[in-house]
């Protein structure tokens, strides 16, 4: 029976990660970290407090999966300085939280077009996080690269509610995927027969895996 560490729950896509592995009967745990308290749930342990560094840190329970699904954008953050704490150095400590708990998997949501040598910072930041997540040496790590999310959200992104239309015309990765389908297609990795090293999925990839 599997024991997970989910960051970033209260998100689009660690909301329907969280709905399904609280429904999966593989998952005998749920160590769920925000800064918010969640709604109770069955098999959830949700410490909670402002400063998520401090909880990944003070974290003792054993696991065997991490799923990370924290991101936000520049302007929801405030700053560069904001952005780059939450969808790098945060989602880097969820890492090293996660090897010192024995994980054996880590699972990470990106973003199609994250390249550490972009010139545009926020594709930059995306690669560069990925790299990090490289170095940490993981038995297994699957990165996401999902297009534009689309779902449910608790604070709105204008930009995005903008663009979403938009990106549902366009083809292959680039086209919009919903979060929930994103979610169903890390699960389903998390537990497909164990392969080693890296795998990258992009976004028309997520959109197949993940179909019901």
């Amino acid at each position: 029976m599997t024991k997970v560490l989910l960051v970033g729950a209260s998100g689009l896509v660690g909301g329907e990660l969280l709905q399904l592995l609280q429904g999966d009967e593989r998952v005998t745990s749920i160590i769920a970290p925000t800064r918010r308290p969640l709604a109770a749930m069955h098999k959830l342990d949700n410490p909670h407090q402002e400063n998520l560094s401090a909880q990944l840190a003070a974290l003792e329970s054993p696991v065997d999966i991490v799923f990370c699904c924290l991101g936000t954008t520049r302007k929801q953050a405030g700053s560069k300085e904001a952005f780059r704490h939450v969808d790098y150095q945060l989602v880097v400590e969820s890492g090293i939280a996660g090897r010192r708990l024995g994980a054996q998997h880590m699972l990470v949501v990106s973003a199609v077009g994250a390249d550490a040598h972009s010139l545009f910072f926020y594709n930059k930041v995306k690669g560069e996080m990925e790299q990090a997540l490289h170095q940490q040496n993981w038995p297994q790590l699957t990165i996401a690269r999902p297009s534009m999310l689309t779902g449910h959200r608790s604070s709105r992104r204008l930009l995005e509610e903008i663009s979403a239309p938009l990106f549902k015309l366009l083809p292959g990765k680039l086209k919009g995927i919903e979060g929930k389908m994103v979610a169903q297609a890390m699960l389903r990795a998390a537990f497909a027969a164990p392969a080693p090293g890296v795998h990258v999925l992009e976004s028309d990839q997520l959109r197949q895996n993940g179909a019901v």
